[in-house]
């Protein structure tokens, strides 16, 4: 399965054929972007071409830090996504569609793939194959190749699959020097799986990631879309047997739960900074009459 897919994925994925390349004509002039293009993609076929022994283990290193699609920007073939794997939306998810592209122009479909791929994503259990960006690429009318462009390039998209219950530990400083790595060894050794690993029952994956924006209630994770924060190794293990039963506790109102019992990122002391909405800017009068505003004024008015 680390063999990498030989097929138009990869080719369309690495641009192999666009130019006009023969044995005698090799590098066609090109554009200096063009030119870097044809580097990075000798390049990269010349990686694919290593042998799968050599090539797991750095797979394996570099998609455990990064995210659950794959190591390398090529397609990757599993016997649960393959040619003949076949995705289409559900009848409601195409209302759901329609109303996706009812905000863009028609010539301007492809400002949906992001949205799109969210939607196939989670209609799918958490993660893309490759049948599901196709559809994607039908749906707005462009080369598949834009779709796995996207998918490839955000990590929240999974090109792999994922347990139900996908667990992105945040690693980053913060949470690094406030006891992440006790976080870690607390849920890969309850759930005993490794770091980039899914529970043989298919319902936990665990994946270490870089920072997720929630640095002052240190350590967290993000349980699928939401974060449970100020975790200690007893809460993180109250909240893993609550999976197991089907129900982890609920949001809070800001769409995260500290698991000490706080609120948002109030610390024990309590507000200790702005203790009332501070008042806006001033606006010249008659500034705004008629609805219209001088572009030149805008940057003097700017409250930053």
């Amino acid at each position: 399965p680390n063999v990498p897919y030989e097929s138009n994925y990869q080719k369309q994925l690495f641009g192999i054929g666009i130019s006009a390349r023969t044995e005698k004509n090799p590098d066609p002039p090109l554009t200096m972007l063009s030119a870097a293009a044809s580097v990075a993609r000798r390049a990269a076929a010349s990686a694919a071409g290593k042998t799968a022994a050599a090539a797991a283990p750095v797979a394996s290193s570099v998609a455990a830090r990064r995210s659950m699609g794959t190591a390398a920007s090529f397609h990757i073939d599993t016997p649960d996504n393959t040619v003949e794997t076949r995705f289409d939306f559900t009848e409601e998810n195409y209302e759901r569609v329609n109303a996706i592209l009812s905000k863009y122009p028609d010539n301007y479909k492809q400002s949906g793939i992001i949205p799109l791929l969210d939607l196939a994503q989670r209609q799918h259990g958490g993660w893309l194959p490759v049948a599901a960006m196709d559809k994607v690429a039908q749906v707005v009318e462009c080369p598949p190749a834009r779709v796995y462009e996207v998918a490839s390039f955000y990590t929240m998209f999974n090109r792999t699959r994922v347990g139900k219950y996908f667990i992105q530990l945040c690693g980053t400083t913060p949470c690094m020097i406030c006891g992440s790595e006790d976080i870690k060894r607390t849920i890969t050794g309850h759930l005993g799986i490794k770091n980039g690993g899914t529970t043989e029952d298919g319902m936990f994956t665990l994946l270490e990631v870089e920072c997720l924006g929630a640095c002052a209630n240190a350590p967290m994770i993000q349980l699928n879309d939401d974060y449970y924060e100020c975790l200690t190794p007893e809460t993180t293990i109250e909240l893993l047997e609550a999976c197991k039963r089907g129900a982890p506790p609920p949001m809070g109102k800001w769409g995260s739960l500290p698991m000490n019992g706080q609120v948002s990122c109030e610390g024990p002391l309590g507000k200790t900074s702005l203790f009332e909405i501070p008042e806006g800017c001033e606006v010249e009068e008659g500034r705004f009459e008629g609805g219209q505003v001088d572009p030149a004024s805008v940057k003097k008015h700017m409250a930053y």
